[in-house]
């Protein structure tokens, strides 16, 4: 799976764990930035990481933050995104299953090393349910944006 990543300086290390865990699983992974701990703006590398899921050149987005609260508003800005801010397991699988998410965000400060890797673990491996969920998916998606 072709898997976009993105942050910014205080997600940066998960980021960087995170990507070389993909990696080593057999993922392809488009790095966004941010390329350091030194502070930048999350939209400048959330946005086109975002987009890359949106166009369809990546399969699915992961972002990271301090809170991973402005790194997921940043990517539901865009058309054809559905992003969930994760801090434990069920939040990944509830996100995939009922929400059909193609984005997650993950704040490094709010969740340790050893759980970010089960977060993403559960958020890949989970299919999206269907069924009732379908129509509110179709509503969301209808609702515009950028």
């Amino acid at each position: 799976m072709r898997i976009a990543v993105a942050s910014d300086h205080a997600g940066y290390r998960y980021k960087t764990l995170v990507a070389k865990w993909l990696a080593d699983r057999g993922h392809e992974v488009e790095d966004f930035g941010a390329h350091s701990e030194e502070s930048v703006d999350y939209p400048d590398f959330i946005v086109p990481a975002a987009r890359a899921v949106a166009a369809r050149r990546c399969e699915r987005g992961i972002v990271f933050g301090g809170s991973g609260n402005g790194e997921a508003i940043a990517a539901n800005k865009v058309r054809g995104v559905r992003c969930v801010l994760a801090w434990h397991e069920e939040s990944a699988r509830l996100g995939r299953m009922h929400n059909d998410a193609n984005v997650l965000s993950i704040g490094q400060r709010l969740v340790s090393e050893e759980m970010v890797l089960r977060i993403v673990e559960v958020w890949l491996a989970t299919p999206f349910e269907g069924g009732r969920h379908v129509a509110r998916i179709a509503k969301l998606d209808a609702l515009g944006g950028p």
